[in-house]
């Protein structure tokens, strides 16, 4: 059971829900002041343990810039000046806009009388080491124009290690859109809630290393803005464990663990059935079988002797013809199945089949074209079991050719996504977005571009379907299996990242990966 801290780090919030659970807060009593030397001071702890761990930096007493703004993004920026300023830290403060909300006009006034300097032009600012951005906060909606477009270009040339407050300043907080120019920084203290423009791919090279600034936000606020089950969530690693279907009972059997069917492969694409299985094998299901085209079931054998390895008839291309499984066995017989890695389009016929059962379903790859050449929508919308998709951003395209602008709102993408069809949809990217038909998602706020290989997916197929089978078995939660999945494999990729940088990181190379980083996850 989580306490309501752990769930308030998991929430990403709007800019105007910000507001509304801020307006709360400040209904309830607390004064603006209080909760910004509340927040100021937290964000000074941090700059300083950043600045003494040298990380990032290489420096001793480091000369430190502080770019405020007019609103109480800049009023918090002031405060950590003032701290900084009273244990030692040379400070510098750039204030560009003359007209200032009141309560941050009272910290400028005061920086004043400590003899801080000020300046309305970024230039004499450059030879500091270190940068605190306070410029803009949340809620941002018009694009920056000069001059101080001008001040964060040349701001962002000089390479110096930046902290943003809340959000780098010029990012559109809920879309993560950069309004003409943005602040690239090195890090984001992300204040009191995650913002959602956080979790965009076109915000990553913005934000640097986010973290959140948790000052104590009652969870009661939180429903009352939100309602009982926030909507939007980011996967936590606490989260991801509670999720696992560990520890088994202590008397089970290998028919109690899950059964898996893998539909994946041709003669074309071998490798992908290879990576799906130990992808599979990686989860723990307790049985595992896997339907390959004739030709390659002795190699499969050599790989995966665990498995069942089913031999089906082949096309002339050296696909998948037709499921032959073995025995009395039907597509009913598995608790879950996962179809698509190097299977091909033409086994088309194979899929269809697929779609016809009653059973918790996972299409990628080929399976997802097959799909979108049907215009099967509406198959997915008619199956009572559950059905997960996870398509990347092109196969994306085409199974919902008529929703716009993937790239720059994945968030309501994926949303709309689940809901057209009925299905999990977990669309792929450095911020892996997950959906539900009821408009749930769940973020993946950690991955590493060390996952963009051939092959990655089918690992990620192989692991989900493998959880799957093993939720289904025991009457556990399959959307949560899907973000416990997408967490465990891209966790097992940034460990592969620190042991063997990132081009050492090939598909086969994070299978062995994926069992290490859960049991370091559980120490």
């Amino acid at each position: 059971m989580f306490d309501n801290r752990e769930l308030i780090s998991q929430v990403a919030v709007t800019a105007a829900q910000m507001r509304d659970i801020e307006g709360r807060i400040f209904a309830a009593g607390m004064p603006v002041a209080a909760l910004m030397e509340k927040v100021a001071g937290l964000i000074t702890r941090r700059v300083e343990e950043i600045i003494l761990q040298g990380e990032k930096v290489n420096f001793s007493t480091p000369c430190v810039g502080i770019i405020a703004g007019p609103g109480h993004n800049g009023g918090d920026a002031l405060v950590v000046a003032r701290e900084l300023h009273f244990r030692g830290y040379e400070v510098k403060v750039y204030c560009p806009i003359s007209k200032l909300k009141e309560l941050t006009s009272q910290h400028l006034q005061f920086i004043h009388s400590l003899d801080i300097p000020c300046y309305e032009s970024i230039e004499p600012l450059q030879d500091c080491d270190f940068f605190i951005d306070g410029l803009f906060g949340f809620g941002l909606e018009r694009d920056i124009t000069e001059p101080i477009a001008g001040a964060i270009n040349q701001l962002n040339q000089w390479h110096k290690p930046i902290i943003s407050i809340d959000v780098p300043s010029g990012l559109h907080t809920d879309t993560g859109k950069i309004l003409g120019v943005g602040i690239r920084a090195t890090h984001t203290f992300c204040l009191g809630l995650w913002k959602l423009g956080l979790f965009e791919d076109q915000a990553l090279e913005y934000i640097g290393e986010a973290e959140l600034i948790d000052f104590d936000i009652q969870y009661t606020d939180l429903q009352a803005v939100l309602g009982e089950v926030p909507k939007i969530k980011r996967i936590t690693t606490a989260t991801a464990l509670s999720a696992l279907p560990l520890p088994r009972q202590q008397v089970t059997h290998k028919y109690k663990e899950g059964h898996l069917l893998l539909v994946c492969g041709s003669r074309r694409y071998s490798g992908g059935a290879i990576l799906t299985g130990l992808g599979a094998r990686a989860s723990g299901v307790g049985l595992l079988s896997i339907a390959v085209p004739q030709s390659l079931a002795a190699t499969m054998v050599s790989h995966l002797p665990e498995a069942l390895i089913i031999g089906c008839p082949e096309t002339q291309t050296g696909a998948i013809a037709e499921l032959k499984l073995p025995g009395n066995k039907d597509l009913n017989s598995f608790d879950a199945i996962a179809c698509g890695p190097g299977i091909t389009v033409d086994a088309d016929s194979v899929v269809r089949e697929i779609l016809d059962c009653s059973q918790d379903l996972l299409l990628d790859a080929d399976g997802l074209n097959i799909i979108a050449n049907m215009g099967a929508l509406q198959t997915l919308q008619k199956r009572q079991a559950s059905t997960i998709l996870t398509p990347h951003a092109g196969e994306f395209k085409r199974l919902f050719p008529n929703i716009e602008n993937v790239n720059q709102n994945r968030i309501l993408a994926v949303q709309e996504a689940a809901k057209q069809s009925s299905a999990i949809v977990l669309l792929k990217g450095s911020r892996t977005a997950i959906a539900n038909s009821q408009g749930c998602v769940w973020i993946n706020s950690q991955s590493t571009p060390a996952l963009a290989r051939g092959g990655s997916g089918d690992v990620l197929t192989g692991l989900l379907g493998g959880l799957m089978a093993q939720a289904v078995s025991r009457n556990l939660s399959v959307e949560k299996m899907v973000a416990t999945a997408a967490w465990w494999h891209s966790s097992a990729a940034i460990l592969a990242t620190q042991e063997r940088t990132q081009l050492g990181v090939d598909a086969f190379t994070l299978t062995k990966y994926l069992i290490p980083v859960l049991a370091s996850a559980k120490k």
